[in-house]
């Protein structure tokens, strides 16, 4: 703990470098996703412990130290990912969070924009002040990493209004700044939900000169169109059923600190306001896209196979691919 996370999280090939190589140079790559999931994972871990640390009746310490135990790797991590080395893996002018790559003293962004920047809105918890007021050693604790942890008192936020307690990887200025690209129908907002990759990268690819070679990465909607990584890059374009729930999950825990306070432009560049929760809802419609039939009985799900439109043995059977085009 107390360093940016470095691992592989099986979107193995949404940058523009192999994961698995080993550097010649000794580089390091800090990543983002890796780092998110490792606090989502803490988060996950905190909510239950606090489930278990009492039933009602009594307190059961050994869950209630189990849950201070994972609140310490929270906020171990998030000072890793927003201020190891200076800004951690934000970027204080795109207002986006990105892999790096260290060398020594030198950090170097990988400024793609993909999953790999929208993953830390996923480490959220909301907690509750009776709940902790039940705990008195998780209590203690709690309060303790609050006043002695000067970065963490962005990171957690208090509405005594509500009794509730907002404990997010992604600060709430951050927040804003993600939100903005992620609400973008010319960045991650596709008709049928967020895409794995910004759509500003069809136009703009991304290019890397690392050790002598260069690596690229541009915006591909559906199917790689190369072999790199083994034939199965499509993690640069298309939308991925997986994740794009969990960041609507995490919106909808957001709103239920917020409880529709926070009402944001959605799309960006459209003039409208929702909250977080309906937000979250059209979301979740433009999943339900991807099989409806259009006017002319197509489902976006089956491309243009004639097969799904007409035959009676295959019209009304639905397939569930792994990954859906970004278009």
């Amino acid at each position: 703990m107390g360093a940016v996370c470095k691992l592989d999280t099986d979107l193995d090939n949404i940058g523009d470098i192999d994961r698995n190589q080993k550097h010649p140079d000794g580089s390091l790559l800090e990543q983002a996703d890796g780092t998110a999931w490792m606090a989502f994972y803490c988060s996950c871990m905190l909510r239950i412990a606090l489930e278990l640390a009492h039933d009602g009746n009594r307190v059961h310490t050994a869950y209630e130290d189990m849950a201070s135990k994972f609140l310490a790797h929270f906020v171990q991590i998030v000072e890793a990912a927003n201020s190891h080395g200076g800004t951690g893996l934000w970027d204080v002018g795109d207002r986006f969070y990105y892999d790096r790559i260290r060398r020594g003293n030198e950090s170097i962004p990988l400024k793609s924009r993909s999953l790999v920047g929208l993953l830390p809105l996923i480490a959220i918890e909301v907690l509750d002040d009776a709940q902790i007021a039940l705990l008195p050693g998780f209590q203690e604790r709690f309060h303790y990493y609050r006043k002695h942890h000067d970065h963490m008192r962005r990171h957690l936020v208090h509405r005594e209004s509500a009794g509730k307690w907002l404990l997010a990887l992604v600060s709430r200025d951050h927040f804003i700044g993600v939100l903005r690209y992620l609400f973008d129908e010319e960045e991650f907002l596709s008709p049928h939900g967020i895409r794995s990759l910004s759509r500003y990268h069809k136009e703009h690819a991304f290019c890397l000169l690392l050790n002598g070679s260069s690596n690229s990465i541009s915006y591909e909607p559906g199917d790689s169109s190369t072999g790199m990584f083994g034939g199965n890059s499509n993690w640069r374009g298309p939308v991925w059923f997986p994740i794009n729930t969990l960041i609507i999950e995490a919106l909808e825990r957001y709103d239920r600190f917020f409880e529709g306070s926070l009402v944001l432009e959605y799309p960006t560049h459209s003039g409208a306001a929702l909250t977080l929760t309906e937000i979250a809802a059209d979301l979740r419609r433009r999943h339900t896209l991807l099989f409806r039939r259009d006017a002319e009985g197509r489902r976006p799900c089956h491309g243009t196979d004639d097969r799904y439109v007409t035959h009676p043995a295959w019209r009304d059977h639905l397939l569930f691919h792994e990954f859906f085009h970004g278009d």
